[in-house]
Formats: structure tokens, sequence, C-alpha cells
């Protein structure tokens, strides 16, 4: 059974891509932004959102906790994440991707001590960002219009449409019913955001929107066609290209934040 209110998502997604489909005037439409007009909007949404709530949440967080704290609950939230990507990497066929996030687990969970201690990356265990939109595209999904999601950022129809997947994958979910369900979904969220104000010209970035948009788009490419032998992709990888493995700086669909290009 889907999470409550995701058939609801689904209607309005697909009723906003039914009505919305127009572009900046005096501009070319670019063909992977129909929805550009409001994608512009929801996106100075999230940065303003950012600037006002997560950016000074997220310099309090790193004001107050140490450094090993800080690091031990991104090890964790990590290690969650990595039990998803397991999942979907079985749903795809990728056996030998499989069976390293699912070695990450049991030695994060067991030796790391719940994921608090990151074992597997230093015995060679490379962890896979994969997730349920990479799945479906995996499948020849089309990726669909860029979709600037409210809070969650960037993303696509196809993506969108896939995140209820994504939560009921996610270990969190499981305790929704709980007062701390959403205590530790927030944690998460600062966790995620206090990582990258290490990042170079993070903020600047943020608040480009085009910059924001393309580099999503090519990130998402690169992760869908990690496995160019499969039907329906060509041989020859994008320039720059190969399989990518988790850049492990937090999930960049959180906040309304750009992915690593």
């Amino acid at each position: 059974m889907l999470p409550r209110g995701a058939t609801s998502i689904g209607i309005a997604l697909l009723t906003l891509w039914g009505s919305g489909c127009t572009s900046l005037p005096g501009t070319a439409p670019d063909p992977r932004d129909p929805l550009e007009s409001y994608n512009r909007d929801m996106h100075a949404f999230n940065v303003a959102v950012d600037q006002v709530l997560w950016k000074p949440m997220a310099r309090g967080y790193r004001a107050i906790t140490p450094g090993a704290v800080d690091r031990g609950l991104t090890n964790t939230f990590h290690n969650v994440s990595d039990l998803n990507s397991a999942i979907n990497n079985l749903l795809q066929f990728k056996l030998s991707r499989f069976g390293s996030d699912m070695g990450r687990v049991a030695t994060n969970s067991t030796v790391g001590l719940a994921g608090w201690f990151d074992v597997a990356t230093s015995m060679g265990l490379p962890g896979y960002q994969e997730d349920c939109g990479q799945t479906l595209g995996y499948w020849g999904a089309d990726p669909s219009p860029y979709l600037v999601l409210p809070i969650l950022g960037p993303s696509t129809l196809r993506d969108a449409l896939a995140l209820p997947g994504d939560f009921l994958l996610d270990p969190f979910f499981r305790f929704r019913r709980q007062r701390t369900y959403w205590g530790a979904v927030t944690l998460r969220a600062l966790d995620t955001r206090a990582d990258r104000f290490a990042a170079q010209e993070f903020q600047e970035a943020a608040e480009d929107y085009r910059l924001v948009r393309d580099a999503h788009l090519q990130r998402r490419q690169r992760q869908i066609r990690d496995h160019p032998s499969r039907p329906g992709v060509p041989d020859a990888a994008m320039p720059g290209e190969g399989a990518e493995t988790t850049e492990r700086g937090g999930d960049s669909r959180f906040l309304g934040l750009p992915g690593e290009p």
C-alpha cells in the first residue's frame, strides 16, 4: 500500500504537467523544462526557505554539535540509505552493486556500531546512490520534464512519481506513527544541510536556477547510464562518465539544493 496521500500527489503532479507548460516570455523554451515559469517560482521559494530556516538552523547545528558526533550521525543516515540503494540495485539486477551495498549495511550495522562508524569504506566496499527514480529509468521510463518540488527541490516528473517507493523503502518510514519520526527526519535534513557548508561557492550555485537545473539533469543522466550494456542504452558513455559511487555528502533532494555536477 502506498503512503497516505501518494495518489493525491500523483494526480496533482499530472495536473500541473497538463496545465503549466509555459516558459519565460522572450526566451526559447527548453524542451527539458516546459514548466520553467512554475519551476523558477518554486526554486525561488526553496532558496528563501533555505535562507530563512534551514541555513540558520544548520549553522546552529554545526555550532553545538561536536565533529565526532556530526560524523557519526552522517554515517548512520548513510547506512540507512545504503539499504534503499541495495534494494534498487537488486531491482535493476546489478548484483555486484547489490552485494557491495548489502556488505556495507551488514558491516557498518555490526562492526560499525549501528552505522556510527563507516568501517565498510576502509574495507573497500563502495556505496552506490540508487533510488526508485533510477530504477524506473533503468527499465526505460522517460526522464520526463524537469520539476522543482517544494522543499525537496530539483527532480523530474518521473522521479517525483517514484518518491512513494523511496518513502516505503526508508526504514525510518516504519516509525512514522511515532513522535520520534519527524525528529529523525528533521535531524537528517539538518545534517545534510550542515555538511554542505564546506562546498566552495555553494550558496551562489544554489541560487542560480539554470545552473541547478542543468547540474541536476546531467547528474541524473550519469546515474541512469551507469550500466551502458542494458537494452536501449548506447554502449558509448558520455564524456567524463563512468560508474558513479555515492558522494558521501548527503541526499541532494532535500532542502531544494542542487545535486553535485
